[in-house]
């Protein structure tokens, strides 16, 4: 069996979409979806990504790690899901979809595919970072400079301590200044260094306004797959009307055997 794929990426956190309104393609299936995000034997990405119909909204976003298993919300891999949904013309340039954490909205323009972020409300300060949840859960150490930062190595220490236990957490390092960001990723699924984050770029934003190390609501995210920009607002301590906006590219298209992948 033969399945067409589609491959994008978000400042260069990329995916493989497919769509999968006919169920055509098993999601259950652990070994075939961490086969094909294999760099080096398969398509090659982040994660998988289906669009599948919903009831309710203009379609249902499931997202996979490239470990094979579902992941929490990706905020770059909405954006591309976006920007494919308007491909299949089930969407014009404004839509409404479901996910793993909610509801979403997502705006499309020339250049840029904007999505409307979960609220956050609890942050939980550490000695050594900040705790809070984007639609997937980031832990956010603040440095002076990032560029001696072994971000597989920390990363991966941090990910797995025991205070984050039993699922582990999305480890962001972020250099403030002014409204600008740079921010450094380690992804759990992933297990590694992604060259974009839209949660975590998201996380970082909100915890340098909430911890005052910016008094910035729209804020500029240097990643090292290009630049994001997080806006929103501060109401009853709580952060909402979140947008995550930027780029997204179509790399390719294609087809795979099934039967060559599990």
């Amino acid at each position: 069996m033969k399945i067409h794929f589609n491959k994008y990426h978000g400042t260069g956190n990329d995916f493989i979409i497919i769509d999968n309104r006919k169920k055509e393609f098993d999601k259950k299936n652990v070994k075939l979806i961490r086969n094909l995000c294999n760099r080096r034997t398969g398509i090659g990405a982040d994660g998988l990504m289906l669009l599948e119909k919903d009831k309710k909204h203009d379609f249902k976003m499931l997202y996979f790690n490239s470990d094979g298993k579902e992941g929490t919300m990706c905020g770059n891999g909405g954006r591309c899901i976006v920007a494919f949904a308007q491909t299949l013309n089930i969407i014009s340039d404004l839509t409404i979809f479901n996910a793993i954490d909610g509801v979403h909205t997502a705006k499309i323009s020339k250049k840029n595919i904007s999505l409307k972020m979960s609220d956050v409300s609890v942050i939980k300060k550490f000695r050594d970072g900040y705790l809070l949840d984007t639609g997937s859960p980031h832990f956010v150490c603040f440095k002076r400079n990032n560029s001696d930062i072994d971000v597989n190595k920390l990363g991966n220490k941090i990910r797995n301590e025991e205070r984050f236990q039993p699922n582990g957490v999305n480890v962001n390092f972020a250099k403030v200044s002014g409204k600008y960001l740079d921010v450094l990723t380690y992804e759990r699924g992933v297990e590694a260094e992604t060259l974009s984050c839209g949660t975590g770029s998201v996380a970082a934003s909100i915890a340098s306004a909430y911890f005052k190390k910016s008094n910035e609501y729209k804020l500029i995210v240097n990643t090292k797959g290009g630049k994001l920009e997080v806006t929103f607002e501060k109401k009853n301590n709580k952060y909402q009307n979140i947008w995550l906006s930027g780029p997204v590219v179509k790399a390719f298209e294609g087809h795979f055997s099934v039967k060559q992948f599990i």
